[in-house]
C-alpha cells in the first residue's frame, strides 16, 4: 500500500493523506458475511455516557471475521483483499475446498489466489495458522490467541506482529510490539506473518470532520474549563506544570500523568516477562 498526498487547494487539504488503496481488489463485502452496526454513541446499558467523545460517524457494517481459524486441514483459496470500515488493515476473503467462504486478517503479502490453511503441518508461509508450539523461533506472527481455542486477541491491527523468541515448560514466549515479553500456552493458534496496511500509521488525517467521519466529537481541554467543570480549569494564567495549581487530572479527579493504572494483583501478571517499559 501507498500514501497519497493531495495538493492544497483547500485548507483542509494542505495537511491531508490518505492510502491509494492499490491492493483492494473488491469494493461490495460478502452479503453473508455481514451484520448491522449499532452505534452506542459512547453510552451504557443505563443510558449514561462512559466513553466520551463518540458519537455520529458514517453508517458501517459489520465483517464477521474468522480470529479462531478452526477449520482444520482443509486448504483455502483468497479470493478478494477489500478494506473494512471497523479495522486498521485489510481483510481478505477465503473460500475453502467445501465452498464454506470466511473473513479473514489479510497478512502483508498474501496475494488474491494464495493458498492457506490451518494446521498442525501447514507450511511455513504467510496466512497459514498454526499452533505455537509448532512454529520455529523468530517467525513473526500475528491474531494470537491467550487462551485455546478463544480466537485471536493479539497482533491484529494494522502493520503488528509478535515475534516468537521461545518455548519452556508448554508455555510459547512472545516479544510483542510494545517491547513486552509474555507467554502463551504453546497450543494457542497464531497465524503466520505480519498484519497488512503497515503504511495506516502514517496518514494525516488533515481535518477535524474527517475524524467526525469516523464518529470522534470535539473534546474540550479542561484547562479551558471553569473550575466547576474541571479540576484543571480556571486561575488567572496559565500553569502547564501544576506549579502552585492542580497536577493535571481527569475530571474526576484521577491522576492523568504518571499515575499507573495497572492492577497490582492481576492474574496475568505471572505470564510477563519483561513489562514494556522495564
Amino acid at each position: 500500500m501507498a500514501i497519497r498526498k493531495l495538493r492544497p487547494i483547500t485548507p483542509g487539504t494542505r495537511h491531508y493523506s490518505l492510502s491509494t488503496f492499490d491492493e483492494i481488489t473488491a469494493t461490495t463485502p460478502e452479503r453473508s458475511l455481514t451484520s448491522p452496526l449499532k452505534k452506542s454513541g459512547g453510552r451504557n446499558n443505563t443510558g449514561r455516557v462512559t466513553a466520551r467523545h463518540r458519537g455520529g460517524g458514517h453508517k458501517r457494517l459489520y465483517r464477521i471475521i474468522d480470529f479462531k481459524r478452526n477449520k482444520l486441514n482443509m486448504e483455502a483459496t483468497v479470493l478478494t483483499i477489500e478494506y473494512d470500515p471497523n479495522r486498521t488493515c485489510r481483510i481478505a476473503l477465503v473460500e475453502y475446498t467445501d465452498g464454506e467462504k470466511r473473513y479473514i486478517l489479510a497478512p502483508d503479502k498474501v496475494k488474491v489466489g494464495t493458498k492457506i490453511m490451518a494446521s498442525e503441518n501447514a507450511d511455513l508461509k504467510d496466512g497459514n495458522a498454526l499452533p505455537l508450539n509448532k512454529i520455529p523461533f523468530g517467525l513473526f506472527v500475528h491474531n494470537i490467541e491467550l487462551k485455546p481455542g478463544k480466537g485471536g486477541q493479539m497482533a491484529r491491527s494494522a502493520g503488528t506482529s509478535a515475534q516468537l523468541v521461545g518455548l519452556d515448560n508448554g508455555k510459547a514466549q512472545l516479544k510483542l510490539p510494545s517491547g513486552e515479553i509474555r507467554m502463551v500456552p504453546g497450543n494457542c493458534m497464531a497465524t503466520l506473518g505480519v498484519v497488512s496496511n503497515g503504511e495506516q500509521e502514517n496518514i494525516m488525517w488533515g481535518k477535524a470532520g474527517r475524524m467526525r467521519w469516523k464518529g470522534v466529537r470535539p473534546q474540550t481541554r479542561g484547562m479551558a474549563m471553569n473550575p466547576i467543570d474541571h479540576p484543571n480549569g480556571g486561575g488567572e494564567g496559565r500553569s502547564k506544570s501544576g506549579g502552585g495549581r492542580q497536577h493535571l487530572r481527569s475530571p474526576w479527579g484521577q491522576l492523568a500523568k504518571g499515575l499507573k493504572t495497572r492492577k497490582k494483583k492481576k492474574a496475568s501478571n505471572d505470564l510477563i516477562i519483561r513489562h514494556r517499559n522495564a
